[in-house]
């Protein structure tokens, strides 16, 4: 072998010995949402949610899964170039949502866009926050006619699922 590729891998053998560039703090400013859930509309369980660390990168990825079928899954991670947040949501009618956020003590409030396969776009402000109890309220607002008007969009409790 020569000097110049024996170089390159053990370079390569210890950059993949490195500490993650995800262990720094900003990474874990949504940890508080990590965990299995059951989503609730006021008092009635609606889904169900997984939210975990990626093994594979430094992302927390959601599977989320309502009764009446709807699907979706999100990754969020810090962006070191943008230093904020970053969510794309993509769901089971298609729907592609990407947001942003600067993190606040137990909040991580979110604005962005929704993309629907019919064209139109959805302006968003979601927040994830803490609550004393250990839930997780994700509350949204829409809307539809480019931020004039915002209206309700969905208020769900994430509370830990009971085993």
């Amino acid at each position: 072998m020569r000097i110049p590729a024996l170089l390159a891998a053990l370079s390569f053998a210890a950059a993949a010995h490195a500490a993650p560039a995800c262990d720094a703090p900003e990474h874990h400013a949504l940890d508080f949402w990590l965990g299995e859930w059951e989503v609730h509309d006021g008092g009635e369980v609606v889904a169900r949610s997984t939210i975990e660390r990626s093994t594979e990168a430094c992302a927390i990825v959601e599977h989320y899964r309502q009764k009446d079928g709807y699907t979706g899954t999100s990754h969020s991670f810090y962006d070191g170039a943008l230093r904020k947040w970053r969510q794309t949501w993509i769901d089971s009618t298609g729907s592609v949502g990407e947001f942003t956020a600067e993190p606040r003590p137990g909040e991580m409030p979110f604005v962005g866009e929704t993309h629907r396969p019919d064209g139109r776009v959805v302006l968003r402000k979601m927040t994830l926050g803490l609550h004393r109890d250990g839930s997780v309220r994700q509350h949204s607002l829409a809307s539809t006619d480019g931020g004039a008007t915002w209206k309700p969009h969905y208020d769900f409790t994430y509370r830990p699922l009971k085993r």
